[in-house]
């Protein structure tokens, strides 16, 4: 998101304008939900998805003639097969995509597209605001402190500000930035594979092993930061928050006990450890020996990720970063599968 961002504010600063398309709303089954976003540049180029296909090549083509006079408008995409209006698919769905000019030159498109940028680096939850039924743009941003460069705000803000995006009278919120990072415990192979696969999705890894060749950055270039520590004095390094992950692939089982005896307690939004059932069995009775309770260790995601019959490092890689996406989502809560 921050390079897309990037390349929108500099197109606007070299003094060419961008059509910003959004999906707004979404029914039936559709590629892409409300939220989704893509740019379109002078000449036809796209940045960013709607969904692929038939929907997303005519938006595209909509999307340049707007662009060419200046033009902002919404269409309706139906995905009926046989359906005078449709695209020719057979999802069976529908999609409201809106076209939002955005001229060369604009200071304060500019400001809301910079101040998404810098809100990226951070560790705040935050919102890009778009009003889809004016006649030019208008955007903000908005975090829990309230709207920024909105002159008339949505009234029902906290409203629209979920974890997933969400639309009411003419106002569309898309979460651009979510707090909490991903915390590895442990640098092997299953880490190298999972770092690049949640950091494409939006996430922001953080790796810590007790050894320092395990925790070298350079096998980590997509992670946010890598940390090298005891593991049975982690709070020196870290602070975990109640928007963090925790995700525990350590080299044995007793660093996998150290960790997980320090993080049961620390209220994150979701705590896995891989492992086979008997080693995880092991910790259990450990943990519950020094006194936490079996309703504690129920909320640890073990064995780690959604079934799917993962065996490799890559495939259990996929396995644990759909978990955390499920939980992202509000789709999966916190705590043990049978």
């Amino acid at each position: 998101m921050r390079e897309w961002l990037r390349e929108i504010v500099h197109t606007l600063e070299a003094g060419e304008p961008v059509e910003l398309v959004a999906v707004t709303e979404a029914s039936g089954s559709t590629p892409r939900g409300a939220g989704a976003l893509m740019a379109v540049f002078p000449g036809g180029r796209a940045l960013g998805t709607i969904g692929g296909g038939n929907v997303e090549y005519e938006a595209q083509l909509l999307a340049a003639e707007l662009l060419a006079r200046g033009g902002c408008g919404s269409r309706r995409f139906r995905f009926v097969q046989g359906d005078a209006a449709s695209l020719g698919m057979v999802c069976g769905g529908d999609v409201t995509v809106r076209f939002q000019y955005l001229p060369a030159g604009d200071a304060a498109v500019t400001a809301v597209l910079r101040d998404l940028m810098e809100a990226s680096a951070g560790d705040l939850d935050t919102w890009l605001v778009l009003n889809t039924e004016q006649d030019e743009a208008v955007l903000g941003t908005a975090d829990r402190n309230g709207p920024r460069h909105l002159e008339t705000p949505p009234e029902d803000l906290p409203a629209l500000l979920q974890n997933r995006p969400a639309r009411s009278g003419g106002w569309l919120a898309i979460p651009v930035v979510r707090a909490g990072r991903v915390y590895i415990f442990g640098g092997g192979h299953v880490s190298r594979a999972l770092v690049p696969v949640i950091a494409a999705v939006g996430f922001r890894p953080v790796v810590y092993d007790d050894r320092p060749e395990f925790a070298d950055p350079a096998l980590f270039p997509q992670a946010e930061k890598v940390l090298s520590g005891d593991f049975t004095k982690i709070g020196e390094r870290i602070t975990l928050t109640a928007d963090d992950y925790v995700v525990i692939m350590t080299r044995g089982h007793q660093a996998d006990y150290e960790v997980l005896e320090q993080t049961l307690r620390s209220g994150v939004k979701y705590l896995g450890c891989i492992g086979s059932r008997r080693k995880l069995a092991l910790c259990r009775e450990r943990l519950l020996a020094a006194g936490f309770t079996a309703e504690e260790y129920g909320a640890v995601h073990a064995p780690i990720g959604l079934s799917i019959g993962a065996e490799t490092p890559e495939e259990i890689a996929v396995s644990v970063a759909a978990e955390l996406i499920a939980v992202r989502a509000g789709m999966q809560a916190s705590g043990k599968r049978e």
